[in-house]
C-alpha cells in the first residue's frame, strides 16, 4: 500500500466486517443456552446480549461477566524491552485489566474479581523474572485501581499455537450490579441526554496492529522521536485508564447514569452501540493525544478511518440525563480524569454518530456488533 493511499485498520488484517458476522452468529447460538440457568432460579437479562458485559439476574442482585484480552500491545512492549531494557509489562498488565473492567462498567457492574489468562508458546518465557515480576506488580496495581480482588488465573503452555517468544495476555471478571437503579442500559437512554466524554491517556489497547505497521515505516522504528521528543514506542505503551472509580463514585452519590461506552474497537462509532434509535451528535471532541496524531501523519490515516476505529482521545463515555452531567464531570475531575460534555442524544429514525468538528457521520450500517 502506498503512502498516498493511506492506511486502514482493515488493511493491516484486522477487519471488523469479517469478524462481526461470527460474533453475531455466536450470540444467536449463545442465546439458546439461556434456559440452562433457570434451574438455579436465575435468568439472563436478554437485553444484555451483545453488550460489552453479559448480565444474569440473581435472587437479590445482578451478576455481570466479561472476558477480554490485551491484543498485540505486548509485541510493542517486547520490542521496546529489547531496545531499551525496560519491560513495560507492568504497564500492559494494567492495560489488560482496563480492557476487562472498562467493559464491565458499561452496564453499571462493579468488578468483584479479575482472573489472569497468560498463554505462552514455551514455558521458558517465565524464566525472565524481571519481566514476570513487572507483570505481577502491574496486575496487582491494576486490581487495586479497579477496586477488586485478583482471584487467580491460568498459565497454559500452547506449543505450536503461540510462538515461543510471545504471550497471549487476557482475562475475565465477575461484577455486581446491586439494584435496577445502578444498572446501565440502552433502554434508559432518552432524547436530550448528554454525552459525557472521559478522555483517554493515549492509544490505550486498541489499534496496536495498525500502530506496529506504522512503526515499520519509520526511520528509527519505535525509537523514532515524536515532536515532543518522546519515542513513538514509549508513547504507545502508556497505561490504559481504568474508569471503574468514576462509575463507583457516581453510584455511591446516587448520580443517575443511563448508559456507558468503552471506546475501543470501532472507535467513536461505539457511541451508537445501544440498539435504540438515536443519533449521537458530538459537538466537542477532546484534544487528540500526540501518539494518535503522529499515527495519522505517518500512516497516513484519514479522519474517517481514525475516528471510526481509534479512540482519538475519548477513552470512555457516559450517557446521562442533563441534571447529571455537571456532577459526573466534577467526579471525574476529582479522580484526576479529564471529562466534559461532548454532545447530545437525539431521537432519530436510525442510529448514527455525528462528529461535527470533523464533519463525519457514521450510519448504523457501519456498526454491526450484534
Amino acid at each position: 500500500m502506498s503512502k498516498k493511499e493511506g492506511m486502514t485498520y482493515a488493511g493491516t488484517g484486522v477487519n471488523y466486517d469479517e469478524m462481526d458476522p461470527f460474533k453475531i452468529a455466536a450470540q444467536l447460538a449463545a442465546g439458546k443456552t439461556a434456559s440452562n440457568i433457570e434451574r438455579f432460579g436465575f435468568s439472563e437479562l436478554v437485553s444484555s446480549r451483545g453488550e460489552s458485559a453479559y448480565i444474569v439476574e440473581m435472587i437479590n442482585f445482578y451478576m455481570a461477566f466479561v472476558e477480554e484480552g490485551l491484543g498485540t500491545k505486548n509485541l510493542v512492549a517486547d520490542a521496546m524491552y529489547t531496545l531499551t531494557g525496560k519491560t513495560y509489562y507492568d504497564q500492559i498488565a494494567q492495560c489488560t485489566i482496563a480492557m476487562i473492567v472498562n467493559d464491565l462498567i458499561t452496564v453499571g457492574a462493579l468488578p468483584v474479581s479479575v482472573a489472569m489468562h497468560l498463554a505462552v508458546g514455551d514455558s521458558a518465557w517465565f524464566s525472565d523474572t524481571k519481566r514476570t515480576d513487572d507483570l505481577i506488580a502491574g496486575w496487582k496495581k491494576g486490581c487495586d485501581l479497579a477496586r477488586c480482588t485478583w482471584g487467580g488465573g491460568e498459565t497454559p503452555t500452547l506449543k505450536g499455537v503461540v510462538v515461543p517468544e510471545a504471550v497471549v495476555l487476557s482475562g475475565s471478571s465477575v461484577g455486581m450490579i446491586r439494584s435496577d437503579r445502578e444498572m446501565l442500559s440502552g433502554e434508559k437512554i432518552q432524547d436530550g441526554d448528554v454525552i459525557v466524554i472521559i478522555e483517554s491517556s493515549g492509544i490505550h489497547a486498541n489499534g496496536l496492529t495498525l500502530a506496529r505497521k506504522i512503526a515499520d515505516k519509520l526511520p528509527e522504528g519505535y525509537l523514532t522521536k515524536m515532536p515532543s521528543g518522546r519515542a513513538y514506542g514509549e508513547a504507545l505503551l502508556d497505561p490504559t485508564i481504568i474508569y471503574v472509580p468514576l462509575v463507583d463514585e457516581c453510584q455511591k452519590e446516587g448520580i443517575e447514569l443511563h448508559y456507558g461506552i468503552n471506546i475501543t474497537g470501532h472507535g467513536l462509532r461505539k457511541l451508537m452501540r445501544a440498539q435504540q434509535k438515536f443519533s449521537y451528535v458530538v459537538d466537542k471532541i477532546p484534544q487528540v493525544p500526540e501518539v494518535l496524531t503522529f499515527m495519522q501523519m505517518h500512516g497516513p490515516v484519514s479522519d474517517e478511518e481514525a475516528y471510526g476505529n481509534l479512540n482519538m482521545g475519548a477513552g470512555f463515555a457516559l450517557i446521562v440525563p442533563p441534571k447529571s452531567s455537571a456532577k459526573v464531570i466534577t467526579k471525574a475531575n476529582n479522580l484526576e480524569m479529564k471529562a466534559f460534555a461532548g454532545g447530545r442524544v437525539h431521537k432519530s429514525d436510525e442510529r448514527s454518530v455525528h462528529i461535527k468538528p470533523k464533519n463525519l457521520v457514521y450510519s448504523e450500517s457501519s456498526l454491526k456488533v450484534r
